[in-house]
């Protein structure tokens, strides 16, 4: 019986591993990769200590540090589903050749992240961190004076021309709504401060009734094809695409309350609506997903499984 799993290992998993290893805890993570999308998000500038970062070396640092503290990783398991007992749960997990490990515990901490929602065009994978990105907080500032193409229709989208209208010498926003009041002027769930701030702005270029259709390139992306709404294919000229249609958590394994968008509902303490169950960082219904507040969380669900577990019978 371990005190406790934690699953996933980026910012959150490895935070709380890092707290659960100081109390001497008996625990493993469990995670098919190492880093999740801290991983892949390219250049990082806003992780305190440290002026920048590829979020690769970030993601091996979170990981060295938890190794420091001998603590076992099962990695290259995915967990497929928790099964609740009286007082303890199972942890059930594969591995891509099918072999599967079952892990008894009395606490666990989901830290499984998410995953950018694809919009499934030609050359989307290809230029994948060579032009397009799913992160404009994080790769923003390597378009510096080029033109960018924002793809959406949600505040990340509007955050995102937002940011680069002071960086790129052009920022183009495609969304796939009409401008009308129906449709809250092209953006249906946008903030409307953001909406009329983004008007205002000589550099930004706002395109509705667009529905993306390729991105092109050559070595790195050198444009966005869309087609209008007579059905006509246009190219915009571009270096950068900042593709913001949506996160996807990833929390189909686990049978917990749940907002709309499948995030994990947890409280103040990371705690679930299951007793001994904690969720951290971008899995769970916290307002911002950044790596900063993904690590807080980490450390506040180890600290509340601690709590848990000594009053544990």
């Amino acid at each position: 019986m371990f005190d406790l799993i934690i699953i996933g290992a980026a910012a959150a998993g490895s935070s709380a591993a890092i707290y659960s290893a100081r109390r001497k805890l008996n625990f493993k993570i469990v995670t098919d990769d190492i880093g999740g999308e801290v991983a892949l998000s390219g250049v990082v500038n806003n992780w305190p200590g440290i002026l920048e970062i590829q979020g690769y070396e970030l993601a091996q640092k979170f990981n060295e540090h938890v190794k420091s503290y001998g603590v076992e990783i099962d990695q290259g398991f995915r967990v497929e589903k928790i099964i609740s007992e009286k007082n303890y749960h199972i942890v059930v997990a594969k591995n891509a050749s099918g072999e599967e490990k079952q892990y008894q515990t009395k606490t666990v901490i989901v830290a499984t992240g998410i995953h950018p929602r694809r919009i499934g065009i030609k050359g989307e994978e290809e230029f994948n961190r060579k032009g397009v990105t799913y992160c404009t907080v994080c790769d923003g500032p390597l378009f510096k004076n080029k033109i960018t193409t924002t793809i959406g229709s949600g505040n990340s989208a509007l955050e995102s021309a937002l940011m680069m209208a002071g960086i790129a010498k052009k920022a183009y926003l495609l969304s796939k709504f009409d401008n009308t009041p129906e449709s809250n002027f092209g953006f249906p769930k946008g903030e409307n401060i953001l909406i009329d701030k983004l008007k205002t702005l000589e550099n930004v270029e706002i395109i509705y009734n667009s529905v993306t259709t390729e991105i092109i390139g050559e070595k790195n992306v050198t444009g966005v094809k869309y087609t209008d709404s007579s059905g006509t294919e246009k190219t915009i000229d571009t270096q950068g695409a900042m593709v913001h249609i949506g996160q996807i958590p990833n929390s189909q394994f686990i049978d917990v309350e749940k907002n709309a968008m499948k995030e994990i509902v947890v409280d103040a303490k990371c705690r679930t609506n299951i007793a001994g169950i904690f969720a951290a960082g971008d899995v769970t219904d916290v307002a911002y997903k950044q790596i900063g507040i993904s690590a807080g969380q980490g450390i506040t669900a180890a600290l509340a499984a601690i709590e848990y577990i000594n009053r544990w019978n």
